[in-house]
């Protein structure tokens, strides 16, 4: 299965080639696979920040363990989710709903009540990993269209979110950085391209219930 080639193919480059570039057209297609991902309720509570300028870019490399990845690959993406949820979400993503399946929105009334109803229960301290979860199912699509189009890619944890919020200024958006992606093509002196892949066995992995 070609899938799983590319799943084999791929790994967390550390050492990106700063000379070649993603072609915009992969970039588009990385961004549908993005915009495509699965999320709880369809609500999509995150914005990706395609960050370009190479001034923002060295200014978040101090923060992220001085990874070379942050400046060297072709494109760098911040994912960042939602701090709260309003009711405003739930009625927007009602409106669209509505409009595509040729409904009246009264007539998804009911839907919407249940999902905010659902969604107010949480509290703070629930929302803000409920709305970063959703940005890793996000980042999961990401890395497989990236594999698909023989596209190097590293999901980034080791960064300080609090000082990429501040030059970023997320805080003011309602938005927290919550997990980066580099992208591009490894670098010919990587020698981590040619280590084996490290995974649990299937038969590890899964336990079967019958």
């Amino acid at each position: 299965m070609q899938l799983i080639k590319d799943l084999k193919w791929r790994y967390a480059t550390k050492k990106f080639d700063a000379t070649k570039k993603v072609s915009d057209e992969n970039i588009a297609t990385l961004k549908e696979a993005i915009q495509l991902a699965a999320s709880s309720w369809g609500l999509q509570l995150y914005k990706i920040l395609d960050i370009r300028n190479p001034e923002i870019r060295q200014q978040l490399r101090p923060h992220s363990w001085d990874q070379s990845q942050i400046t060297d690959a072709s494109h760098l993406f911040v994912f960042c989710s939602h701090t709260s949820v309003s009711d405003q979400d739930t009625d927007d993503y009602i409106a669209k709903k509505a409009k595509l399946q040729g409904v009246s929105v009264e007539d998804l009334k009911g839907y919407a009540d249940f999902m905010k109803m659902k969604i107010n229960e949480k509290s703070q301290d629930e929302i803000i990993p409920w709305t970063e979860k959703q940005t890793y199912i996000a980042l999961g699509n990401a890395l497989i269209a990236c594999a698909e189009m023989k596209i190097d890619s590293t999901p980034m944890e080791g960064f300080d979110a609090g000082k990429y919020n501040e030059i970023l200024g997320l805080t003011d958006k309602g938005l927290t950085a919550s997990v980066v992606l580099a992208v591009g093509y490894r670098h010919s002196e990587d020698s981590t391209q040619d280590h084996p892949k490290i995974r649990k066995s299937i038969d590890t992995l899964f336990e079967t219930y019958e």
